[in-house]
């Protein structure tokens, strides 16, 4: 007796600690995610930590235990009441971290090293912008690479790795506050090509290390396309950063002709604030957010048009007040636009900037206390991302998507969903 219940404990346990194998198949029906065998729509947020007063130099992760829980147990209830089922983190967090968030709020993580997009340091020397040709810089890089899945490989909760963040950008900026977007491919094609080369090794070898989960790599919009499409074979999934205004247009199209691989929007959004009246703009955010996740949902895997998105992770969950300038005024909700972008028409003046850094949160941010904790104030894209999350698109079909948003349109013509 004691023997077969010490054998049932132990496959119990077994069970418990088995990993997940997550996958990525394409079939006739289409691309999509599956976790042992169920497919996953990856309804995202990019979500982060900064207190206002704080920059890109404050670690929520570097705070004391008790903070970290609070700040977590006060924003991942939101979240997932929000139907989020994914967030985006970089590599500072730690994994236990990661575990507590699936654990405790059934949310996963796509865990994100930057691959060399800000910079690096190598055998002494800074680059502030990575050389991708250089032999030493490519050592480093797959280093890193190795080094990072190994630190996640056995953490719960870690859905998918994600390599850079538009470093196609990185190779025409040379800071990492946002610009107008780059417009041609006209700088040396040899630079592009040994980056995404080096991009198709490291996903090479990371799974080579950890099989169980895909590997997705960051471009800024479909910059750089053909040469992805040229040398990422072993690449699993496309992931965009993306910011077009209300419609992403024929994007999956020509990723589905010209790649083949599945896509995840790892960016995109709407700020919150309109350049030319001065005043907050959250029913234009949400209604753009609402076509956005549209477009998302009916490019699904089986619903008839490109069948090849896999899912998306909304910019962002709260105001970041250091985005412009990033270190000064820390203190100021920033009303001064950055960069112009035609696509959201709703205060786009030719020859004018448009795009408020300071205002894509889909909560508005409080001051924060002694403790660096503080409130979050959920505008109107919140709500409507609520309804828009309570449907899984593979259980759908592409006429019942479409009375969906229908409904949320008309509660939003209706006053139904209003501003906080």
């Amino acid at each position: 007796m004691r023997k077969s219940i010490l054998f049932m404990l132990l496959v119990l346990l077994a069970s418990v600690v088995k990993a997940q194998k997550i996958a990525i198949v394409s079939d006739s029906w289409g691309s999509r995610l599956t976790i042992d065998g169920t497919p996953f729509f990856l309804n995202g947020m990019n979500w982060d930590y900064f207190p206002i007063g704080e920059n890109y130099t404050y670690s929520l992760w570097e705070q004391p235990d008790d903070i970290i829980r609070t700040a977590l147990d006060n924003e991942m209830p939101l979240l997932r009441k929000m139907g989020v089922r994914v967030i985006r983190q970089y590599t500072t967090i730690p994994p236990r971290w990661v575990q507590y968030i699936y654990e405790g709020y059934g949310i996963y993580t796509m865990i994100n090293h930057s691959f060399g997009r800000y910079g690096l340091t190598v055998n002494g020397a800074d680059y502030s912008n990575t050389l991708y040709c250089k032999a030493d810089i490519q050592a480093e890089l797959l280093r890193q690479a190795e080094n990072f899945v190994n630190t996640y490989k056995d953490t719960p909760g870690v859905l998918l790795y994600l390599l850079g963040n538009e470093n196609n950008y990185g190779l025409f900026w040379s800071g990492a506050e946002s610009e107008d977007l780059p417009v041609s491919e006209n700088l040396s094609d040899k630079e592009a090509r040994c980056m995404y080369e080096l991009f198709n090794e490291a996903a090479r070898r990371i799974k080579a290390i950890d099989s169980s989960r895909p590997v997705a790599i960051c471009n800024g919009d479909l910059l750089f396309l053909d040469v992805i499409a040229d040398v990422c074979k072993d690449v699993d999934i496309l992931g965009i950063n993306c910011y077009r205004g209300d419609s992403f247009d024929v994007l999956f199209k020509d990723v589905r002709e010209k790649y083949g691989k599945p896509v995840l929007l790892t960016e995109f959004g709407a700020d919150a604030f309109n350049a030319i009246t001065q005043r907050e703009a959250q029913r234009e955010q949400a209604a753009i957010l609402l076509s956005n996740w549209q477009e998302i949902y009916l490019n699904a895997a089986g619903m008839g048009q490109s069948n090849n998105c896999i899912g998306g992770f909304t910019f962002q969950f709260s105001d970041g007040w250091w985005k412009c300038g990033q270190k000064k005024n820390l203190d100021v909700h920033d009303t001064n636009a950055s960069w112009a972008n035609g696509g959201y028409k709703f205060d786009y003046v030719k020859g004018e900037n448009n795009m408020n850094e300071e205002w894509f949160g889909i909560c508005a941010k409080g001051k924060p206390d002694g403790r660096g904790l503080y409130e979050l104030y959920p505008r109107m894209a919140y709500e409507v991302l609520r309804e828009v999350h309570g449907v899984d698109p593979y259980l759908s079909t592409p006429s019942s998507l479409e009375q969906h948003f229908r409904a949320i349109r008309e509660r939003m013509s209706n006053n139904q969903i209003n501003t906080k």
